[in-house]
């Protein structure tokens, strides 16, 4: 077993870790370590978000520990041995050791260990199987995880095609941190488990798959590795109407602009430029309203686009912006620029003498259509508008 040390950062000095630990393992008898991202990240000299604990320590213990030591937690995962600890820093989930019992290729019963080797066997790669003593930062690593991490490279832990069978989101699991943390040339047994297994994603709910594929996309230079992914036919089962080609003039344009990396922009960059088809992939990833009504407006783009603050007004700047990045055009003229609120109201057209109905909603949208040609001139420009649509 292979040992490094995690050097000593802001997250490792916290107070309010410093007292968890405390109450879990009071007599220094190595009853908690950091596992995963956290330890992952630190040796990687990158940011940390959430900090993660594992114990053998089982929940009802876990959670006892805690109310004598002060600290208020959750139950949020007792099946799977899972207690949240409301930290003053920040949440920390805390796990018992666990081995698998049995799995479906989507969800997995698990038993309690003892034995901290054994909790490692059950993680998906060996960069996420790396444990860390709270106290002498000693990382512990079972299955060649730092040295993986030096040569920056991505490997199941054990059998790629059994780790797999245990939960198939594994497969974009593996795309995504190909994408963050790997280098080419690429693990070949992991690749080619991934093209072996891939319809066992047809199993998954759409919801754990959107939520995959938009982590991908978010990440700074998916390109290669959505390439990648159509290369082996994993695209096609989860992403048939993709086309990867479009995305690298994407990033390119973002580039360009210092636009930072938005996952829908991207997903709609794979996309056709067809609103409906957009609503189609979003209803079966299951995404929010508010993602779904943005997809659509964005795969509603056209090449070119016109004014850019013209668009902005219709469809809102967000969706804006990122049309114009796809077609090639300027999203210069939407710095710093609010977008109006068109100053002619129904009443201003009845008090000029128009009865009220259709006939006033005809001239409100013959007006707006004239003030937004004209660039959104002031309310007076508004009142002649009116006028000269009144004669």
């Amino acid at each position: 077993m292979a040992k490094a040390h995690l050097p000593a950062t802001d997250w490792t000095r916290r107070p309010d870790l410093a007292a968890l630990v405390a109450a879990l393992d009071p007599a220094g008898e190595g009853l908690v370590r950091y596992v995963g991202g956290a330890v992952r990240d630190t040796l990687m000299g990158l940011p940390v978000k959430d900090i993660d604990m594992a114990t053998p320590l089982e929940p009802a213990e876990v959670i006892a520990r805690l109310t004598v030591g002060g600290i208020r937690s959750v139950p949020t995962g007792l099946a799977h041995g899972t207690v949240t600890a409301l930290a003053a820093g920040s949440p920390v989930e805390i796990t018992t050791l666990r081995r698998d019992v049995s799995t479906d290729g989507r969800h997995a019963t698990v038993a309690f260990s003892q034995h901290w080797e054994e909790d490692a066997a059950r993680r998906d790669f060996t960069i996420n199987a790396l444990y860390a003593d709270p106290q002498s930062l000693t990382v512990h690593d079972f299955f060649g995880g730092l040295e993986d991490l030096a040569a920056r490279r991505l490997r199941f832990i054990g059998d790629a095609e059994a780790r797999i069978r245990e939960d198939y989101l594994r497969i974009l699991r593996y795309f995504r941190f190909q994408a963050r943390f790997g280098s080419l040339p690429a693990d070949a047994e992991a690749e080619a488990a991934c093209a072996a297994l891939a319809q066992g994603l047809k199993g998954l709910s759409r919801e754990r798959i959107a939520s995959e594929l938009l982590l991908l996309l978010a990440l700074p230079d998916p390109a290669p590795t959505i390439t990648r992914m159509a290369e082996l036919g994993v695209l096609a089962v989860i992403l048939p109407e993709a086309d990867p080609a479009a995305l690298p003039p994407l990033l390119a344009a973002e580039a360009a602009h210092g636009v930072a990396p938005e996952a829908l922009r991207r997903l709609a960059a794979l996309l056709p430029a067809d609103s409906a088809l957009a609503e189609q992939v979003a209803a079966r990833l299951r995404l929010s309203i508010a993602q779904r009504k943005h997809l659509a407006l964005v795969a509603a783009r056209t090449r070119p686009e016109g004014d850019p603050r013209a668009l902005a007004y219709r469809v809102g700047r967000s969706a804006a912006q990122d049309r114009l990045l796809l077609t090639g055009g300027s999203i210069a003229p939407l710095d710093h620029w609010a977008i109006p609120q068109f100053p002619l109201k129904g009443g201003a057209v009845v008090a000029r003498g128009v009865s009220a109905g259709p006939e006033v909603a005809r001239i409100l949208r013959a007006v707006e259509t004239r003030w937004i040609a004209e660039g959104f001139p002031d309310a007076a420009r508004v009142e002649e508008l009116l006028t000269e649509e009144l004669r």
